[in-house]
């Protein structure tokens, strides 16, 4: 799309904008602050670099063979390289902690170090990006069905100890880059069948729990994140919204809302209020389930675009950690990071340009006929335009301009892997 044409558009859009009170500069100025934390394992299958077979265990499965996986460090690291080109914005990377940097040695969970990761920090200084953690509790012999909730003490150790230094590694990050790292507890722990001792497995996750939070970094932002269930592991999931709720709020730490860890039934927008009023952020994973937690691309749906208003409207951005989390393997994975962030960017600039204080006078006068009749005219808002203006002005591909340039990167980088 020609510059001439984009300006003109926007100029149209932006009185279209001030009719309604709503500033658009005010908008793209909010829009550029809010850093998305951008999930490295979109670019390999979730395989990381301990295994060579890169084979996944644990509740962790990702569907489809489209060619051009990364298959190394620096094909991962080419790959998001790429992607910074196709999106808007300045943005952190979410890694776990199988994607360190071990240089062929064999480094297992409960050995890693903050030197394994020195090279994604020094990689991220010069990418402008900030970096964020995760430890990793799957697709390791050790894993199971159980790990921090394990009846036997030295499985549990080991994974405390991995978690440990997990938060560790993620203070590290916080340190050098002068960001602290957002570091996400998630593990898979559950039963496929019928639980009668189910008091005893959440005992023993509290209790790994205290050991790995006993120590506290000055450069991390602590969260952990529930599940409803996980493949393999239906009847019975340990770390449950209520335990992680709790134990969140009761010791200080981020509660993490991924999209899909909820029943087809939830809206997980419908929670962030709730849990803002008692706790001073929170981390969320933008994802897409089709009837279960299947990680999807993206998109801008209903789903993506209640939570971008629930969390502008209340006024929460510096208080809502956003990170994306999916990983689909059936396209092109370059093409499949870009839709997502891209969606995910537009519900959030709808947000901002809906005109949220006579949609607020409305409801306080009890008229509902034109509070609904408002919302339902502001899906309609030239906001797209407000959107290629702000692609423009930070210089990526505007509209679907991007999709060649992704076709590019492929016929002459991911093909040939």
């Amino acid at each position: 799309m020609k510059q001439e044409k984009i300006n003109r558009n926007y100029e149209i859009a932006r009185e279209r904008f001030a009719e309604l009170g709503i500033d658009t500069e005010t908008a793209i100025s909010a829009l550029q602050k809010l850093s998305l934390s951008l999930h490295c394992w979109q670019t390999d299958d979730v395989s990381g670099f301990e295994n060579p077979d890169g084979s996944l265990s644990g509740g962790i499965q990702a569907t489809g063979n489209y060619p051009g996986k990364a298959r190394n460090i620096d094909e991962v690291r080419a790959d998001i390289e790429k992607v910074n080109t196709l999106i808007p914005g300045n943005h952190r990377l979410s890694l776990h902690a199988i994607y360190g940097d071990f240089k062929g040695k064999k480094v297992d969970r409960n050995e890693i170090e903050p030197e394994h990761f020195q090279s994604w920090i020094d990689w991220a200084k010069l990418n402008n990006m900030k970096l964020d953690f995760n430890s990793t509790s799957f697709s390791h012999s050790k894993s199971g069905n159980l790990s921090l909730s394990n009846r036997d003490k030295g499985i549990r150790d080991f994974w405390i100890e991995h978690t440990i230094r997990s938060r560790r590694i993620a203070d590290e990050m916080g340190r050098q880059l002068k960001s602290k790292a957002c570091h996400n507890l998630w593990i898979h722990d559950g039963s496929k069948d019928i639980t009668v001792d189910r008091y005893l497995y959440r005992s023993l996750l509290k209790d790994s729990l205290d050991k790995i939070f006993e120590n506290k970094f000055t450069n991390v932002k602590d969260a952990v994140e529930c599940k409803l269930f996980g493949t393999g592991l239906e009847s019975f999931t340990v770390g449950s919204h209520e335990f992680y709720m709790g134990y969140a709020m009761k010791n200080g730490l981020m509660a993490t809302l991924d999209m899909g860890h909820f029943h087809p039934t939830e809206e997980t927008y419908d929670k962030i209020s709730s849990l803002l009023l008692f706790s001073p952020e929170i981390m969320l994973h933008v994802s897409r389930p089709v009837r279960w937690d299947s990680d999807h691309v993206v998109i801008l749906n209903d789903s993506v675009q209640m939570l971008a208003q629930e969390i502008i409207w209340a006024n929460a951005l510096e208080r809502v950690n956003v990170g994306l989390d999916y990983f689909d393997a059936s396209i092109n994975r370059i093409g499949a990071y870009v839709i997502g962030i891209r969606a995910t960017q537009k519900a959030f600039l709808q947000a901002l340009l809906t005109p949220i204080k006579k949609l607020r006078e409305y409801e306080a006068s009890e008229q509902g006929f034109e509070r609904l009749a408002l919302l339902e005219e502001s899906k309609t808002l030239p906001w797209n335009d407000v959107y290629n203006y702000f692609c423009m002005l930070n210089n990526v591909p505007v509209a679907e301009d991007y999709i060649s340039e992704v076709e590019k990167y492929e016929k002459e980088v991911t093909s040939k892997r």
